[in-house]
């Protein structure tokens, strides 16, 4: 195994190219970079793509070409831990504009289906204090919103 991490690969249905420039279009320190087509003599149309290498935030995919067979479900989500209010409502309008839709706690789904979850980064350590009650407080703010509040999880943190 290589020591460069992990390559997450992403299954569309004739979207893949479409979605790579998308996702570069969100996230900073992101590139498209190999796009694979199909040859003359494959299964699929020649010229047409088959797959394509991006980089978001980071993070390496391979957006695949592969068929209507799978699609995306919320049993895999990537988290954006935002810093502020301006960054999850950036995330958000960009993550659900053009048929995406927004969910509770955060979470969200692209417009190609992809689910997300834009959290605000110190939620986590408020869910996670040992004071029972903060946690409590912080937790039951968080699952009565759809995207977050920074403002009002702060204050259901600090028992305002």
């Amino acid at each position: 195994m290589t020591t460069d991490g992990f390559l997450t690969c992403l299954w569309f249905d004739g979207q893949a190219e479409e979605a790579a420039h998308y996702y570069v279009s969100v996230f900073e320190n992101s590139a498209v970079g190999r796009i694979v087509r199909w040859p003359e003599d494959g299964p699929g149309p020649a010229g047409s793509v088959l797959t394509v290498e991006f980089t978001a935030n980071g993070h390496r995919f391979l957006a695949l070409d592969g068929g209507p067979q799978f699609t995306f479900n919320e049993a895999v989500s990537f988290q954006i831990l935002c810093a502020d209010q301006q960054e999850i409502d950036s995330y958000w309008t960009k993550l659900t504009e053009d048929g995406g839709e927004g969910g509770s706690c955060g979470w969200l789904k692209d417009k190609y289906g992809l689910s997300w979850q834009v959290v605000y980064a110190p939620l986590l350590r408020m869910i996670a204090d040992p004071d029972a009650r903060k946690a409590a407080r912080a937790t039951r703010a968080m699952m009565g919103m759809g995207k977050l509040d920074a403002a009002e999880l702060e204050k259901a943190y600090a028992g305002e």
